[in-house]
């Protein structure tokens, strides 16, 4: 994509040494009044122009590390986060802290301790350990260690969503060893792969991991002493003035006008068109003209876009534009899949009729597992077309990323294995960490590992196998994990993008085991949480690379920060689970309540979807989307052409910019995240990685990496603040319809499937006679199940014909009938009518009846999944 360098599929063995002297005097860093080690007898030979841009080649190996400051505010900053995740995440609003507000807060309470705590020396108890309350200065290491303490606090603990699932959805006992073994677990166990990768993921300078950029540049700003340019700002003013903005600004989308996180045009001007608004939402369609004044809809998806290698972005590009623009729209329009039955853009379950899925008809409560007979008798899972092809995309992303990784890594990681016992790979950073500091033992790791495999089984086996999966299930979870470890950590330490491993631990272990949801969520929270952590200690890991810090120190204050974290997260769920009543249960939660469980609804759902009814159901032999299936090969084989080329061109640099695994699974995040998203974090990412990279160098080089950082920052500030002040009081601000956090684009969720109305026995006659346009067409079938899922059938606004027939009785009222019309009303069947009240007709898809929408007359309250506008009548058309 126009940048050389940037990713080079092959590491040599000997890196290029480019000489960059001019860029020597913007790169030094201040060492907290020590003098800078390494800065003149060390040339940055680093081969990624942004890592040379961005990190320093300097040290001061002497500053201190592991202080009383570090674990103070480090534990405390944790354990914050964790709490304030963990207990907002059950309410209606759930509420993310990320680390990067305590990365913030924390700069000024250290400066303050500097100051005014005592250095004084306190001796531990019964030990000849002794530490400073004051060592000096509160300096930069002391800084990274305490966000990567925060960073553990603001990971969410996936083990808690099962907890959460079997206390509060299914209603059964856990034991609180089981759960705590199970949070513990895994959320550790990721340091065993960590620990083997770690010679191909940290220390090879071609695993440069993009997002630590930004991370990098913020430290700088905030701890660099810098002149101030003439006419211009320092990082620090800058990060500053930034900050403040994005503060300031953001109130406006998160609380006075919500709506402009997702506006469309197009919506606007169509505002009856069902195809109009699916082309044109930003959330529930395709999102042609759609855009957002938002830093959290940039941002809050797919990450930063200023963070982002513009290679990977214009592979993101190419997959949207093809899979939203072209695959999407010809699948639907075609009706594959029976797709008009249902929105083009969902991310729920539904059954044939069109209804939200029901899952207590297939899932037997007393025994806790599949009902195959209520199966039967109600119905196949349905997905949206956009949903359906998100997974093919997933699918074949997985099968891509160990083929390119295969083909275009195999050699190296091979020949790295050979020569990794003799420290000749690496960089200028590889070499200033290896001449100051003592690497982590690699038994620390395995050390780990075998504990931890240990007590997984204990917790899986153990107090009466309560989680449902097996030992075996155990051991190939871990397995799945360490074999994609490598792969995915190649793909996000290039690309800043992570391909997902959960839909493949779906998918095994509900081929492999099915009926069992709790197993299916324990193997996939041991396949690919491990395998996530694993990327999450080696990103933190190559954080500590770039700034210096000890490999040791990093090594506790990780798993320090884990252990305090699984422990805040388990302890908070279990609270809340035991002490609020009825709670994620909305139905018996008093008015009001604000403990709902949004997310773990989600999680619920997608365990009995894929635990209970299984893949085999839904992509295998009795599934309607095995042709999905076929997206593995097409992932598989894809690199293929692209590697042939690289090999048979070389001086064509942009053909190894192509990266399959992100250019077929770049748009899979669909419709999770939503169209707009997408469409905005491409023209931000193409404007900063493209347009200012290149024409304002100077400029990308000294504040790209500093302003994403004070983006983020403002925008998660205004939000606590927001939240705390205004929101968790319910007091929301004034009513108008840029308070709703939608596009206004009510009629893109609506299926455009043709529907026949089927005659009902009429109700009770009240003021709006409606002409039965169905006489003599069969009654309706007395078999059809009453609680069957109401479904969303094609509407009609009427408005003019209600207003025309409420006309004609207000001048019949006024007029004596004459004596005709007495004499004709009497010869006249009853019509059939709507009642006041809510009133649920029925019709047809594909022969099978079901409930429509409810229906209403003038002015009369009713729900309206089809956005009509109040006071319409609604009819059903013939199609």
């Amino acid at each position: 994509m126009g940048f050389d360098g940037l990713l080079r599929p092959r590491v040599p063995l000997s890196l290029p040494r480019p000489h960059v002297g001019a860029y020597l005097s913007l790169l030094s860093v201040a060492g907290g009044g020590s003098a800078d080690v390494g800065a003149t007898d060390e040339e940055n030979d680093c081969p990624i122009e942004e890592v040379r841009l961005t990190v320093p080649i300097t040290d001061d190996p002497t500053l201190p590390c592991l202080t009383f400051r570090t674990w103070f505010l480090g534990i405390i900053s944790c354990s914050i986060l964790a709490f304030l995740n963990q207990f907002f995440g059950y309410r209606q609003n759930p509420l993310y802290v990320s680390s990067v507000s305590a990365q913030i807060a924390v700069l000024p309470i250290g400066k303050l301790m500097a100051s005014y705590l005592p250095n004084k020396s306190i001796r531990i108890p019964a030990t000849k350990w002794s530490f400073s309350l004051n060592p000096g200065p509160f300096n930069l290491k002391e800084h990274v260690l305490i966000t990567i303490f925060a960073n553990s606090g603001s990971n969410y603990v996936l083990a808690v969503g099962i907890i959460t699932i079997v206390k509060a959805f299914y209603h059964r006992q856990l034991h609180p060893l089981t759960a705590m073994l199970l949070t513990q677990t895994t959320q550790m166990l990721g340091y065993g792969w960590a620990g083997i990768f770690r010679k191909f993921l940290v220390d090879s300078p071609y695993m440069w991991w993009p997002a630590n950029l930004v991370q990098v540049s913020l430290f700088r700003a905030l701890h660099d002493g810098e002149t101030r340019p003439k006419g211009g700002l320092t990082r620090l003013q800058f990060f500053i003035v930034v900050l403040v903005s994005s503060f300031s600004y953001y109130i406006v989308p998160n609380y006075l006008f919500p709506s402009i996180t997702a506006l469309s045009f197009i919506c606007w001007i169509w505002k009856k068109s069902v195809t109009a608004q699916q082309i044109g939402s930003g959330l529930r369609g395709l999102g042609i003209g759609s855009f957002a004044l938002d830093w959290s809809t940039v941002a809050g998806f797919v990450g930063s876009p200023l963070a982002t290698p513009g290679f990977a972005i214009m592979n993101i590009l190419v997959s949207y534009i093809v899979f939203v623009y072209i695959v999407i729209p010809t699948a639907y329009w075609t009706n594959l899949f029976g797709a008009k039955r249902f929105p083009i853009v969902s991310a729920h379950v539904f059954n044939d009729e069109g209804g939200l899925y029901n899952v207590s008809l297939v899932l037997n409560d007393p025994t806790f597992h599949f009902n195959r007979q209520g199966y039967d008798s109600y119905s196949k899972v349905n997905l949206s077309i956009v949903f359906v092809f998100s997974y093919g995309l997933r699918f074949a992303a997985l099968a891509a990323t160990l083929s390119h990784v295969a083909l275009f890594y195999g050699r190296t990681i091979w020949e790295q294995t050979k020569v990794s016992f003799q420290d000749k790979i690496g960089d200028v950073h590889t070499r200033l960490m290896k001449k100051n500091y003592d690497v982590v033992p690699q038994w620390w790791f395995y050390a780990i590992l075998m504990l931890v495999v240990g007590l997984s089984m204990l917790a899986c086996e153990g107090f009466g196998r309560q989680l449902q999966l097996p030992y075996w299930g155990v051991l190939l979870a871990m397995a799945l994990a360490f074999v994609f470890t490598l792969p995915i950590g190649v793909i996000t330490a290039t690309t800043n993008q992570q391909p997902g491993l959960y839909v493949i631990t779906e998918l095994i272990i509900g081929f492999m085991y099915p009926g069992k949801p709790l197993a299916n969520l324990t193997f996939e929270t041991y396949g690919y949480i491990s395998m996530s952590q694993a990327i999450m200690f080696l990103s933190d890991f190559k954080l500590g690379h770039y700034m210096k810090i000890p490999p040791k120190s990093m090594f506790v204050v990780q798993l320090v920060g884990t252990i305090v974290a699984s422990s805040v997260y388990f302890g908070t769920a279990w609270w809340l689970l035991s002490t609020v009543q009825n709670i994620c249960d909305p139905s018996k939660l008093p008015q009001g309540s604000p403990w709902t469980c949004p997310e773990d609804d989600v999680f619920y759902n997608a365990s009995v979807i894929w635990g209970v009814v299984g893949p085999l159901r839904m992509f295998g032999s009795l599934g309607l989307y095995q042709k999905i299936n076929y997206f593995f090969l097409i992932g598989a084989i894809a690199p293929m052409p692209v590697w042939l080329l690289s090999r048979k061109y070389p001086e064509k640099k942009w053909i190894k910019l192509i990266n399959m695994p992100i250019l077929i699974g770049g748009a899979g995040g669909l419709p999770l995240v939503k169209a707009v998203n997408y469409r905005c974090w491409l023209a931000v990412g193409i404007v900063f990685n493209f347009v200012v990279y290149r024409r304002y160098k100077g400029w990308w080089v000294r504040h790209n990496y500093i302003l994403s950082a004070a983006l983020d920052a403002g925008v998660a500030f205004m939000a606590i603040l927001c939240y705390f002040t205004l929101q968790i009081r319910d007091i929301n601000g004034i009513k108008w319809w840029g308070m709703a956090l939608d596009d206004h684009c009510p009629l893109a969720k609506c299926p455009t499937a043709p529907v026949t109305f089927v005659p009902i026995v009429p109700p009770p006659v009240t003021d709006v006679p409606i002409r039965d346009k169905n006489k003599g067409k069969a009654p309706m079938d007395p078999n059809v199940n009453p609680n069957a899922s109401p479904s969303v059938p094609k509407l009609i606004g009427d408005s003019i014909t209600a207003l025309q027939a409420k006309d004609q009785r207000r001048t019949r009222a006024t007029q004596p009938p004459s004596k005709e019309m007495r004499s004709k009303k009497r010869q006249e069947p009853p019509a059939t009518t709507l009642p006041q009240e809510n009133f649920n007709p029925t019709f047809s898809i594909g022969g099978k009846v079901c409930k429509a929408a409810k229906w209403r007359v003038l002015n009369s309250p009713v729900s309206n999944p089809c956005g009509w506008e109040e006071g319409s009548l609604w009819g059903i058309l013939d199609m």
